[in-house]
């Protein structure tokens, strides 16, 4: 039995907009699972939110929805959105997360610094590089 998940994404984008993809990083007392995910070409800010919603269905998907969930993200737009429930320019992303959010036990969501995010950005990266390379 898993008592607590740590997840951690990201998003990388060449362009503003451009080509995306997110990072996806979960950590449990078991192991850890290295996601990365091909996403539409969008803004930076967008694919943040991009991001998120992959990481928690990539949790519901591994692990259903009983479990408590410690969300870190470096986007402050992302977090700070949550936060008031509101969003100007991705309010439809942001409802979907949401959604998400809400099927789980717990969230406690965390804003952190980009240099403590570096395992998700480096899969974020990753991903850019394997689905956008010539």
């Amino acid at each position: 039995m898993i008592l607590t998940i740590k997840l951690y994404t990201d998003a990388a984008t060449r362009g503003n907009p451009g080509p995306s993809s997110a990072g996806v990083l979960i950590v449990t007392e078991v192991g850890q699972q290295q996601l990365f995910y091909k996403l539409p070409p969008t803004s930076n800010h967008h694919a943040e939110f991009l991001a998120a919603i992959k990481g928690f269905e990539a949790i519901i998907n591994l692990y259903g929805t009983t479990e408590t969930i410690l969300f870190h993200s470096d986007s402050k737009i992302v977090i700070s959105s949550i936060e008031k429930n509101y969003s100007k320019s991705y309010p439809e992303a942001l409802a979907t997360l949401v959604s998400l959010q809400e099927q789980c036990e717990l969230v406690i969501n965390r804003w952190i610094s980009e240099k403590n995010n570096k395992g998700a950005h480096a899969l974020a990266l990753q991903g850019l590089h394997k689905f956008y390379s010539a």
